[in-house]
């Protein structure tokens, strides 16, 4: 099940409530229902559960149960599998937790969790993936200062990396169907109970907002090389939301496509990993089937996809006009390889 948000970031459990009535409607007594969605603390039991035992004329406790043990799976990542990433599992009594701690026992080989309730459950997966997204956000803020003080912004974090409890996050951006999406639903729960989160929702405006600050980085070097902006043709490579994998779910390279357009900039997108329908489907750009040789004014590796890495400075550049920018969004290259690097 989907975590999404509305046009106000506010959380839409919608696609969670319709299900939930969809098993109401076969729920019968002895039951447990198990939910797996990134939600905030409480939605299982406070959203979910009422809709159960409307639509089934059951009681909740009694008649049927409920369980939480959300989802983990990073897409794209063939070591990382459902059966060898660590569960988190509860249940609605203690009883029922122990059961559906043994159930997923069945088929987890890394083990499990058990959290000593559904909500602590619920909270563990959202702070996880507002975790990563502060640290990010982190790395992108000091990028932006990095640059405008001239410095290398992967040189320094190689140089930190080399003390053992540095953590190896890196500047980019904050896209997919969880990291930039499930801190909403703790902040929305926050001021729910009546505290209004500062760094997490700093965290995101920044994270939210590197698509700009992309774009504006590429205006200034094209600039600089005194490339006329406006009428220019840019390659933006990759559209996926991370690399290696087809999903273009709330990508943030549509961010940078559509800035570009601000810009009155000719954009061909080129990304061999996603379905052009969806791509059309979802946010209306027709991926290209393959870039043409000396054709663009710049070339932005936005996605680290591995045939994007493998071709190397040299087939990257023959991509461009005589007088291009290669902007290295994702380190693919050595610093001396590429015109802007984030």
């Amino acid at each position: 099940m989907p975590t999404p948000i509305d046009e106000h970031k506010r959380p839409d459990l919608t696609p969670l409530v319709k299900a939930s009535e969809t098993i109401g409607q076969i729920l019968k007594k002895g039951d447990i229902v198990i939910y797996e969605s990134t939600v905030y603390p409480g939605a299982t039991e406070e959203d979910c559960v009422p809709v159960l035992e409307k639509v089934s004329g059951l009681r909740f406790n009694e008649d049927f149960f409920a369980g939480y043990s959300p989802e983990r799976i990073n897409p794209g990542d063939k070591e990382h599998r459902v059966t060898t990433i660590r569960k988190v599992t509860s249940g609605s009594t203690p009883v029922v937790a122990d059961r559906v701690d043994a159930l997923y026992n069945e088929i987890i080989t890394a083990g499990t969790h058990k959290a000593p309730s559904i909500r602590v459950a619920e909270a563990a997966k959202v702070i996880e993936n507002t975790q990563r997204d502060l640290n990010i956000a982190l790395m992108n803020e000091l990028a932006i200062i990095f640059n405008q003080m001239g410095i290398d912004t992967e040189a320094v974090l190689e140089a930190a990396g080399t003390k053992w409890n540095f953590l190896p996050f890196r500047p980019g951006l904050v896209g997919g169907h969880c990291i930039g999406v499930d801190p909403y639903y703790l902040t929305h729960k926050a001021q729910e109970v009546g505290y209004h989160p500062e760094i997490i929702l700093a965290g995101r405006r920044l994270n939210d907002g590197m698509g700009s600050y992309v774009v504006s980085q590429l205006v200034k070097a094209m600039t600089k090389k005194r490339i006329h902006v406006d009428g220019a043709r840019v390659l933006v490579m990759g559209l996926a939301f991370k690399e290696n994998c087809p999903d273009l779910r709330n990508t943030r390279v549509i961010d940078i496509v559509r800035e570009l357009d601000e810009y009155n900039v000719s954009v061909d997108i080129y990304d061999p990993w996603v379905d052009v329908a969806e791509a059309q489907h979802e946010y209306g750009v027709t991926p290209i089937d393959e870039p043409a040789s000396g054709a663009y004014d710049a070339i932005i590796v936005a996605v680290a996809h591995a045939q994007f890495r493998e071709m190397g400075a040299q087939c990257l550049r023959a991509l461009g006009r005589a007088a291009h920018v290669l902007y290295d969004l994702k380190y693919i290259l050595p610093a001396d390889k590429s015109d802007i690097r984030l």
